[in-house]
């Protein structure tokens, strides 16, 4: 008897060291960072990474960051991006996976295995190409533009939404057109709604990709006074000169409360939305 308590202890034990690591793990770089960004140019230069700031209030850095970065313009061409690629992913992705997985045609199968393959192909590879396509569109540095290549990219919500159509019966579809429902009806009153497991992971996932982009950002929104984005406007502070990582630091926190307070307000639902889509997916 005291060797299973002891066992179940032991286990126990281990599971919290094990939490106990990773969220050491996942805190630890942050440290530095917040240190860094409290602390003045001359203090930065000369004390180590790890020694603290002389005074916890000062908050010049972000201000400074905020001015100079021109953080208000960043944030806001981050929200329209955001928004605009969130609901245009989730529609597209959605209305493609129903038509995939609802209607039976000539091409059904390969039209799958081909965004198959598209996921296995590094999108590095292919800039070129889709640079030449943007720009002989005229879509290169506008906002437009880069939207459409953020929507125009997520084929794993696709198939997301494709193993949610699996559990959902074929008879709900037929019952509804029996009833003088079209197919757009079927899709956007009954179907869609019970997607939303679906939907929360997709946001999440596309969300936080779209947040962080850097490459296309930087290759596609090439007017920086204008067009920069959250994660664009982090370089301002590099150069051939050196890095300024006092103010870097400063405006790595500052991109990051937005997106700690949406997952502070909203974590429930988001729990809840990944928990059912690991699920039913």
């Amino acid at each position: 008897m005291n060797n299973g308590l002891a066992k179940k202890a032991a286990v126990i034990c281990l599971k919290y060291l094990c939490l106990c690591f990773a969220v050491f793990a996942t805190l630890y770089p942050l440290i530095p960072v917040v240190i860094t960004s409290f602390k003045s140019k001359e203090e930065y230069a000369g004390t180590s990474v790890m020694d603290l700031p002389g005074n916890w209030l000062y908050f010049d850095n972000f201000a400074e960051v905020w001015k100079r970065a021109n953080m208000g313009l960043a944030f806001l061409n981050s929200a329209i991006v955001l928004v605009c690629v969130l609901v245009g992913s989730v529609m597209l992705s959605s209305m493609t996976a129903y038509v995939l997985n609802r209607f039976r045609f000539l091409g059904n199968a390969l039209i799958k295995n081909l965004f198959l393959f598209a996921t296995l192909i590094p999108g590095i590879a292919m800039q070129v190409t889709v640079y030449q396509i943007m720009y002989s569109v005229g879509l290169v540095n506008t906002l437009v533009g880069y939207v459409i290549l953020l929507m125009g990219t997520d084929v794993i919500s696709i198939y997301i939404f494709i193993q949610f159509f699996e559990t959902l019966p074929v008879s709900l579809d037929e019952s509804a057109i029996l009833d003088g429902c079209t197919y757009f009806g079927v899709f956007f009153k009954i179907l869609l709604p019970l997607l939303k497991p679906a939907v929360v992971t997709c946001m999440i996932l596309k969300g936080v990709a779209t947040y962080n982009e850097y490459y296309m950002a930087n290759l596609y929104l090439q007017d920086k006074n204008k067009l920069q984005v959250v994660a664009t406007s982090l370089y301002t502070f590099t150069g051939p000169m050196g890095n300024q990582y006092n103010y870097i630091c400063a405006g790595v926190l500052i991109t990051i409360l937005p997106a700690l307070l949406i997952f502070v307000l909203c974590q429930k639902q988001i729990y809840a939305g990944l928990a059912q889509g690991a699920v039913k997916g």
